[in-house]
């Protein structure tokens, strides 16, 4: 397995796209019936190949990943073959928690002499949408390109 399993709640929408994937796969719906009744170890390795399927298609889409924490804010760039990060830390407790948008937008206008900022970037260790996925697992959540291109200005 690529990724992981789809949880119930993430299949439910997507079961249209599961049976088409069956079909695909040469499984119609008495054979998947029987499959997953008979054979569950089978009925799981088809869900764990539709699974990944699908996840990888939506990591293929991604182009921004955010972390936050109380005292830092780091946004990712995933480009083809690197990833980029601009990380803002506080310098000082007196700032707001970075855990709100509109925390990190009000330090970013009033308050930008008392944060850090770091830039990097880095090749990928391995498969661009594996890097999203392991970030993803790790807390990270989607991010705009918009909030880049403004963390952008501010670095500049």
């Amino acid at each position: 397995m690529k990724y992981r399993i789809l949880t119930n709640e993430e299949l439910a929408p997507l079961a249209e796209d599961f049976k088409h994937f069956l079909i695909v796969n040469g499984v119609h719906t008495e054979e998947w019936i029987r499959i997953n009744s008979k054979e569950p170890e089978k009925a799981s390795e088809l869900v764990e190949i539709f699974s990944d399927t699908v996840l990888q298609k939506v990591y293929e889409t991604i182009t921004h990943l955010e972390f936050r924490s109380p005292d830092s804010c780091i946004v990712f760039h995933f480009a083809l073959e690197k990833v980029a990060l601009i990380s803002i830390q506080k310098k000082e407790n007196s700032i707001a928690d970075f855990s709100t948008v509109d925390n990190i937008h009000a330090a970013l206008t009033k308050e930008t002499n008392r944060l850090q900022f770091f830039q990097s970037e880095k090749n990928y260790t391995s498969t661009r949408e594996q890097e999203i996925h392991r970030m993803l697992e790790q807390g990270c959540f989607v991010s705009s390109a918009d909030f880049w291109q403004s963390l952008q200005e501010v670095v500049n």
